[in-house]
């Protein structure tokens, strides 16, 4: 994982914040440094001040669970095609999406299933949208279009990245939570029900996966492709004819919000 400047991380949070927030709010608000820092300025609206900017604009505060999709627009979004892809989202509403693109690569790399790499492509990108609860929106996002056992994985990985397991050289990063907030991790009740659900579960391979590639995924000065992934994604995403969004589907609404987040109805 990559080096973080203890006081420049601190300094997103706002003067304060720190003693009022919980302890999944520190740890979200870690990794979401974490792949903003990876993403650099191409991932941050044009005329932003920097980091604190992002996450708090003092003149219009936003709720920290909020996606950049969802911040006040400072340019036009580019038009999606009229019967978008998941291709084009990815492009045109995920891009850059280094830290999906890197996770993906690796499990790719390592041989494991297609349908991992697809989970590890897809997992964080509802960021975009809404970031409180990432692990339920991306699951409730892709569950039409992929199969069952990506979705799940992708709605667990969120309460697993919290949890070692030996078995697969999995470590959560105690030590760079402790070093930075001064604390160990505590997870809120409904993320230790849902690990101890998950951890029980026949599928639960399929979101550790995603957790242990999730630590490949955030090297400063890697910068992948989604070309490499076309083939996966044809195989593995049930492309709606009429374009997503426009398909009926129980997420449709929010493949349309993603795609024209700034309509007022």
């Amino acid at each position: 994982m990559m080096e973080i400047d203890r006081r420049a991380f601190l300094a997103t949070l706002g003067a304060g914040s720190l003693q009022t927030m919980s302890s999944e709010d520190k740890a979200e608000a870690l990794e979401h440094y974490l792949m903003g820092q990876l993403e650099g300025p191409k991932a941050r609206p044009e005329g932003d001040g920097g980091e604190a900017d992002a996450l708090l604009d003092q003149e219009n505060p936003q709720p920290r669970g909020t996606g950049r999709l969802l911040l006040p627009p400072r340019r036009p979004l580019e038009p999606m095609p009229e019967k978008p892809t998941f291709v084009d989202f990815f492009r045109l509403r995920f891009a850059p999406g280094n830290h999906v693109l890197q996770s993906a690569n690796h499990a790719l790399k390592t041989g494991q299933p297609e349908r991992t790499v697809m989970a590890c492509l897809l997992h964080d990108t509802v960021l975009e949208l809404i970031k409180a609860d990432h692990g339920w929106w991306g699951a409730q996002l892709y569950e039409p279009y992929v199969d069952e056992r990506i979705s799940w994985g992708i709605r667990y990985h969120q309460a697993l990245r919290f949890y070692p397991d030996e078995s697969v050289g999995y470590e959560y990063p105690y030590a760079l939570y402790n070093r930075i907030f001064g604390e160990d991790y505590t997870p809120p009740d409904y993320i230790q029900r849902a690990y101890q659900y998950a951890r029980n579960h026949s599928n639960y391979m399929e979101a550790r996966l995603i957790t242990l590639n999730d630590l490949y995924a955030f090297e400063q000065g890697v910068e992948v492709s989604i070309e490499p992934f076309i083939d996966i994604i044809g195989r593995n995403f049930k492309q709606p004819p009429e374009g997503l969004g426009n398909d009926n589907s129980p997420s449709a609404h929010m493949w349309r919000t993603i795609a024209d987040a700034n309509k007022p109805l």
